[in-house]
């Protein structure tokens, strides 16, 4: 039976949530300590775990069929590998930052400077659009010491809460990139593993669909119900059920969890009481 290869990073906060993801929808993985590759016990799959910049050639090659991998990585490396799902989670940004006592104003400012950066692709395309002549210093981890050393005048590199920069007496002044983690395809899978993929994707969009949503019942008088239902988006439209106390009904619906506390809000001005709010593992659509 054929296996779908999927790489995942082999460490570091994207390797913890793309683990979680697959173990979130039922995926169990039987890997033992520093093993390069292993395979689901209930699933026709393989992870191999690989460094995050080798993942594009992986995936170019047809070495592995798919890759949870950042976004950033296909941008710099791989911006000829096709995206098939964006995944929400391992947000970040490539962003320009300067010393905090630089009088920067514009990106004009970085005309005939120097740039260092684990991404000169990506800073490279930032730098024509805005016709920018600057000279890049291409360097690998630890590029927030560069204007510090006289390396540098300037940085980019990915920044996700910024405490790095703050550290290092750096400010971000522009954003080249946001990123997230997605799911990327080889354009060599073969049309078996095509179809096991669409199923995890599947699977993928449940789970992410059910993180995004809340799942949410109430007790409302009779007429308020009408209200109540306008301000309940739902997924088609709220179960409304009779209570056994007369002109009474409790409604059950789907809420997006960045809506939530303007809606719970709304529904206790309409008269809306008991209302109890529960997450959701899964949502099949």
């Amino acid at each position: 039976m054929s296996k779908l290869k999927i790489a995942v990073q082999k460490s570091g906060r994207l390797h913890e949530d793309s683990m979680k993801l697959l173990k979130d929808v039922g995926i169990s993985i039987d890997n033992g300590r520093d093993q390069l590759k292993a395979s689901a016990k209930n699933f026709p799959i393989e992870v191999f775990y690989l460094r995050n910049g080798d993942i594009p050639q992986y995936l170019r090659d047809g070495v592995v069929d798919a890759a949870i991998i950042g976004e950033n990585i296909l941008f710099e490396k791989g911006n000829d590998i096709p995206i098939t799902e964006k995944l929400g989670f391992s947000n970040c940004k490539v962003s320009l930052a300067v010393p905090k006592s630089s009088t920067y104003k514009s990106i004009q400012d970085l005309q005939g400077k120097r740039i260092a950066t684990s991404y000169p692709n990506t800073v490279n395309q930032y730098l024509i659009k805005n016709k920018i002549e600057a000279q890049l210093h291409i360097i690998n981890g630890s590029v927030e010491i560069a204007p510090n050393i006289g390396l540098a005048d300037a940085i980019v590199d990915i920044v996700s809460s910024g405490s790095t920069l703050f550290k290092n007496n750096l400010k971000e002044v522009e954003v080249l990139l946001q990123s997230e983690a997605v799911l990327a395809v080889s354009p060599l899978i073969s049309k078996e593993n095509l179809e096991i993929l669409n199923k995890l994707k599947f699977r993928f969009q449940s789970v992410l669909k059910g993180r995004q949503s809340k799942y949410v019942l109430l007790n409302a008088p009779n007429d308020r119900i009408q209200d109540i239902i306008n301000i309940l988006p739902g997924m088609k439209s709220p179960t409304v059920l009779p209570l056994a106390e007369t002109g009474w009904s409790s409604l059950h619906s789907v809420i997006n969890k960045n809506d939530f506390w303007h809606i719970i809000d709304e529904l206790k001005l309409q008269g809306a009481q008991g209302i109890l709010v529960c997450p959701i593992e899964n949502m099949v659509i």
